[in-house]
């Protein structure tokens, strides 16, 4: 992870409330699966848009992240420069898929931790939550405390809308 920013924690947040509150989740779909999910909230995108801008290109969010090229011209590799300007990695979109980040599953009881599965939406959304959670945390302690007043106002905003 790079720097750490308010705006990508309330998008990680808002996307497990969507997926909470019903939105689509089909881990086989490109625009609806763990990374589809965030993405469309990064870029405003649908999941039919993100599904057929990666269909472009052969292979799933993993594939994808591999061949990740900035200057490919791809509609795909656009999504995921898109992403990452937020802050994020190609590891960080990896573990997403995956949901493998060893931070975030640190922060899980291990016979959560142990029966995680990449598929179920419901894994899904306590491993966004706390993803959440952790980068929060992370966030506080790399923003000085004259800072954090003027972002929390701009994080609850953000986590509200």
């Amino acid at each position: 992870m790079k720097e750490i920013k308010a705006e990508l924690i309330a998008a990680i947040e808002r996307t497990a409330k969507k997926l909470k509150n019903g939105a689509a989740y089909q881990w086989g779909h490109m625009g609806a699966c763990n990374c589809g999910n965030l993405a469309q909230e990064l870029t405003s995108l649908s999941k039919a848009e993100i599904h057929r801008f990666a269909m472009e290109r052969s292979g799933d969010w993993n594939d994808q992240i591999l061949e990740f090229c900035p200057t490919s011209g791809y509609p795909i590799d656009l999504i995921i420069e898109n992403m990452l300007s937020y802050g994020l990695t190609l590891d960080d979109l990896g573990h997403l898929e995956r949901l493998s980040a060893p931070e975030v599953l640190a922060k899980l009881p291990f016979e959560v931790r142990n029966n995680l599965s990449q598929n179920r939406k419901n894994d899904v959304i306590l491993y966004l939550e706390t993803w959440a959670q952790v980068l929060r945390e992370r966030w506080e302690k790399q923003t000085p405390a004259f800072d954090l007043v003027q972002n929390e106002k701009k994080f609850i905003s953000h986590a509200l809308s």
